[in-house]
């Protein structure tokens, strides 16, 4: 009996020890602004955004858009699969949206500055957003 108590007393301990990954529904439903991409600050285009809705993402830097399913597991963002459009870029443009590209595929974490700002980081690239929708009650 004493280990039975024992045993439970630990897993209640160890449960509060646990790291809790970034909380889902402090994406859901936002719109975010690029405000870095990889060295590129301020990010070139207007209106590139990240948008969350509650299941899909979607992504703008200025030429082309890209959207697919999210979630986020163990501190990190997996996208996936993303379908996008085709159109020519060239410059600036160009290169942040392959950066972006290449970032949500790589399951980025997620660093948050406050509410309002965000940073994903990969082995081989990162983003810095800002918010443009408010943050859900309570979060």
């Amino acid at each position: 009996m004493t280990r039975i108590a024992l045993s439970l007393s630990l897993a209640v301990l160890c449960a509060g020890c646990v790291a809790r990954p970034a909380a889902p529904e402090r994406l859901s439903e936002s719109e975010w602004s690029f405000i870095k991409i990889d060295d590129y600050e301020p990010a070139r285009a207007e209106g590139a955004r990240l948008s969350f809705g509650e299941e899909n993402i979607s992504a703008s830097v200025g030429c082309n858009t890209m959207a697919g399913k999210w979630r986020v597991e163990e501190g990190r963002l997996i996208a996936g699969p993303l379908a996008g459009t085709r159109m020519f870029c060239q410059g600036d443009v160009w290169e942040q949206e392959q950066a972006i590209a290449a970032l949500l595929v790589a399951a980025p974490t997620l660093e948050w500055r406050d509410d309002n700002r965000l940073i994903l980081r990969s082995s081989g690239h990162s983003a810095e957003l800002a918010r443009l929708s408010p943050p859900p009650p309570g979060s």
